[in-house]
């Protein structure tokens, strides 16, 4: 059991005593990655968990997925280049599930957003209609510096949002692709197309079914009410493209108004009558769950987990809390993201999923060992190194070798501290930071 903290300082003090060369570009396969840190069990006191078990294994890593665990002392294969993790406790691929990678201020002079004092939705859409022609021109480069963001802080996985609207028409769309072909080889992205300023409002209904013929994943939508002014008349529309093209759904519904409560029971309803949508639909932040009543949150729960719905939210800190909790605790797949780095409507995003993780436990879970570690599943889709009892789930041989290296001790510690990430990889490809390679 380390002292609180010190996960880093241990692991620099190896590498210097290793005086070993430091690589950034990692092609080898198969090869092997030595004193990789992995959890072991949880240790208690009077049946309390007060601490994490973790010893140091070698991975070893061929076609992109972990081949074989070797623990420590074990006889290694002859003849694979070695690379040194020096301690570091390896943490699952973190998934960055509601991000903007198409529109935003991150690689260019700082910018920081207009006041939103007194400011409606339809302000902030008219204020984006100027802003995107001088977005787009670099929306490609921004991109990919967000994706090295994302990377740097162990994400490899991700659903960016990207609009469809009058003003850019498809190009927001273009230009997402080129640049998530750029790094196919080293990061995976869902793509939602969204109606930013309103799938009515702005008359896209032609424009998201171009969209989908061009990879898209998933079917947008905002507020119907506060946006295009008839719920259930845009809720059909969104429905209907998905089901014409095949697709999924994705909407941002921020309504906290008893109208937004009413577009949830509609959703709900839908996809009780439609079979070809269970399993499809996420809702994006769902506000309207704060305005529910312990009974109909329940309810609403119960009908969300039957009907395969998922729940994505920023884990925001505000007057009403979210029931993120309750949603797990009745079965529904709740997931986060960052929204926004920085743009016109935020500045504050850190592109880090462990930092979500980190909120989430203050926020809902404590500060204790086991609750600490609980909160990572966030911020994983569901992955965490060690299950409820303490038996280790991740990582198993056959899993992609997807994770990341922190300066951590074990789960509870990278969460409690937001420990840094010195090492991202993507099916065994070193996409960020770096390893030092063995002598010989």
């Amino acid at each position: 059991m380390g002292l609180a903290g010190t996960g880093g300082q241990v692991a620099a003090q190896t590498k210097d005593c290793a005086k070993e060369k430091t690589v950034t570009a990692l092609k080898d396969s198969p090869y092997l990655l030595a004193d990789v840190r992995l959890e072991e069990g949880f240790e208690t006191d009077d049946d309390v968990i007060v601490a994490t078990r973790t010893a140091l294994h070698t991975l070893e890593i061929r076609d992109g997925r972990i081949a074989a665990l070797h623990a420590a002392g074990s006889t290694l294969p002859a003849g694979l280049p070695i690379y040194q993790a020096n301690g570091r406790l390896a943490l699952p691929t973190m998934r960055d599930m509601h991000i903007h990678l198409d529109k935003t201020f991150y690689g260019g002079p700082w910018r920081a957003p207009r006041p939103r004092q007194g400011k409606t939705i339809m302000d902030m859409i008219a204020l984006e209609e100027k802003l995107l022609p001088q977005l787009l021109p670099t929306s490609v480069e921004r991109a990919e510096g967000l994706i090295a963001l994302l990377q740097s802080k162990g994400s490899t996985v991700a659903r960016s949002h990207c609009n469809i609207d009058p003003v850019s028409g498809l190009k927001s769309l273009e230009h997402l692709k080129i640049a998530l072909e750029r790094h196919r080889q080293d990061f995976v992205c869902e793509i939602v197309a969204f109606p930013q300023h309103g799938l009515l409002h702005s008359k896209v209904d032609g424009l998201m079914r171009e969209a989908m013929q061009m990879g898209v994943d998933y079917v947008g939508g905002l507020d119907p009410t506060n946006v295009d002014g008839a719920m259930e008349k845009s809720l059909d529309a969104m429905f209907q493209i998905a089901l014409d093209t095949g697709k999924g759904v994705d909407i941002h519904l921020h309504e906290t108004s008893p109208a937004g409560v009413a577009a949830f029971d509609y959703m709900i309803d839908t996809v009780e009558k439609t079979p070809a949508l269970k399993g499809k639909v996420t809702i994006s932040h769902a506000f309207a769950l704060t305005r529910l009543s312990p009974e109909q949150l329940e309810e609403t729960a119960g009908r969300l987990a039957a009907n395969g719905m998922t729940i994505a939210s920023t884990v925001p800190i505000a007057d009403l809390m979210m029931p993120l909790p309750k949603l797990t605790e009745k079965g529904v797949f709740v997931m986060t993201g960052t929204d926004s780095v920085i743009d016109h409507w935020s500045p504050f995003g850190s592109g880090d999923m462990l930092d979500k993780a980190c909120l989430y436990a203050q926020l809902y879970r404590g500060s204790d060992e086991y609750q600490l570690s609980r909160s990572l599943a966030i911020s994983t889709g569901g992955v965490l190194p060690l299950d409820n009892d303490g038996n280790r789930a991740w990582p198993k041989v056959g899993d992609e070798a997807s994770f990341s290296l922190a300066e951590a001790s074990c789960t509870a510690e990278a969460v409690a501290r937001v420990s840094p990430r010195t090492a991202t990889f993507h099916k065994g490809r070193l996409v960020s930071g770096g390893v030092d390679k063995a002598p010989g």
